[in-house]
């Protein structure tokens, strides 16, 4: 054979292997809400730090092969919302802000790459920390003009009978849109052949999880949301608890394969709040469901891809904020949320009305290791001891508020200074329009590698899977 024969031999086989190409059937789409890169970096220098040295500890999705960067926008606006950013990633086109999974004009319903992969008879799962009518989780399996009808975003589960839901919980169960009182979700969504199970102790204890699951925290939580993970206690639901679900439900009496989204949906709500070690716990927090992805794909190497990425970037995170010295090492002494932190000064109002500026200082200290810890300049103590006199002595409560809170302004001083000290700032408690990070691993995972749009995201998983979306 000549050279000129082996040459098209070569390049004829060139062409004809991606045909021939072992397509993934275990398909892991994994989306922190709000992670920027700079989330992930910083999460990554903090581990650093408290090891001693200068640097970053990777986590396990950032040591993923294949790295690309994503674009956000809206059809509508430079700074996307949750709805129109969650529908780009789960239907690969562009709409609106405030749209779910429909065009921007609200009147032609789009495919998901969940809907895609129930086509092929695979199993879905649909999962989230916060409620499983939150927008992103909406995108994949609900059809709504606005993101806040929330009672029927939750009955759009019926007709998707997809295999698995998990979250904390829904927010409007028996409350319209329009706050007209209706029939409760739960009788309609076991009528549809649900079986709804409450806390991960009453899933280990299900017989069949074969069955069409919806699994929620007990009864008593705030079904808002499941607890930051920096304030959860022993027995507390976790993100990771509801992801290791997921996969025994999807791979119960199953060969075909499954798609699973899981939502890390609390970095956002950390983040409006401008709460930097709330934050870099609620990364960690998300890497333990990469944990779970990542032992999954290394028993089925060959089958299976994983995808990482976020719907947008939230708070303008910065890392450095003039020095070049970072301390992120003293995150570690805040031991609670602001939202939980702003509890216990509520707490302390109650019991003691005409609290000392000392106990105030103490409880802080306690919570945050102001003082203790960490020196205070008297600038900053000025500030925090103005807003104690105003709220115990004058006795007026002022708050301030995000997205997803209104906390005690002691509490959210507090915590900005210790964002200062700890080397970090952010531009707004709003999203913004910064790159969001694409990881992936698996069987084609290589498509990831360069910048992309995040409407791009999904089209490539459907056609490394040969999904029809």
């Amino acid at each position: 054979m000549n050279k000129k024969t082996l040459s098209l031999v070569f390049l004829l086989l060139v062409c004809i292997a991606p045909l021939f190409a072992q397509k993934p059937k275990y398909i892991f789409y994994l989306i922190g809400d709000g992670m920027g890169t700079n989330q992930v970096n910083l999460t990554e220098i903090y581990l650093a730090a408290l090891q001693g040295r200068i640097g970053n500890q990777p986590l396990v999705f950032s040591q993923f092969p294949y790295l690309g960067l994503a674009s956000t926008h809206s059809a509508s606006h430079g700074v996307t919302d949750s709805g129109a950013g969650g529908t780009a990633l789960a239907v690969g086109h562009k709409t609106k802000n405030g749209v779910i999974g429909m065009d921007s004009t609200g009147t032609v319903a789009l495919k998901s790459l969940a809907y895609a992969a129930k086509e092929k008879d695979w199993k879905v799962g649909i999962a989230t920390s916060v409620s499983i009518d939150h927008a992103t989780p909406a995108s994949f399996y609900a059809h709504k003009v606005d993101r806040n009808m929330y009672y029927e975003i939750a009955l759009d589960i019926i007709p998707s009978q997809f295999d698995f839901f998990a979250g904390s919980g829904f927010l409007k169960p028996h409350t319209t849109y329009d706050k007209k009182e209706a029939p409760s979700i739960y009788p309609q969504l076991e009528k549809a052949g649900y079986t709804i199970i409450k806390g991960r102790q009453a899933f280990v204890k299900h017989k069949n999880k074969g069955d069409k699951i919806i699994l929620t925290d007990v009864d008593g939580t705030d079904k808002e949301a499941l607890k930051f993970a920096i304030d959860h206690k022993k027995g507390d639901f976790t993100l990771a608890e509801i992801t290791q679900s997921a996969i025994e439900a999807l791979t119960t009496n199953n060969s075909k394969g499954f798609f699973l989204m899981v939502e890390g949906g609390k970095i956002d709500w950390s983040s409006h709040a401008n709460d930097a070690a709330t934050t870099i716990h609620e990364v960690l927090d998300f890497n333990e469901t990469a944990k779970l992805a990542f032992e999954f794909y290394k028993k089925h190497p060959h089958e299976t891809l994983i995808v990482v990425t976020a719907d947008h970037e939230t708070g303008g995170l910065g890392i450095g904020n003039g020095s070049s010295t970072l301390k992120t090492q003293v995150f570690a002494q805040q031991k609670i949320s602001q939202g939980e932190l702003s509890k216990k000064i509520a707490a302390l109002r109650t019991e003691k009305p005409n609290a000392a500026w000392e106990d105030v200082k103490t409880l802080l200290g306690t919570h945050t290791g102001l003082w203790t810890t960490i020196a205070v300049t008297e600038n900053d103590e000025k500030e925090i001891h103005q807003a104690y006199t105003t709220s115990f002595v004058n006795h007026h409560n002022e708050t301030t508020k995000s997205l997803y809170a209104s906390d005690d302004k002691i509490a959210s001083l507090s915590i900005a200074i210790l964002n200062r000290i700890g080397s970090v700032a952010w531009s707004s408690n709003d999203h913004s329009a910064a790159y969001v990070p694409v990881y992936a691993i698996g069987q084609g995972a290589e498509v990831f590698h360069q910048k992309l749009d995040n409407t791009d995201i999904p089209k490539k998983i459907a056609e490394i899977a040969g999904l029809d979306l």
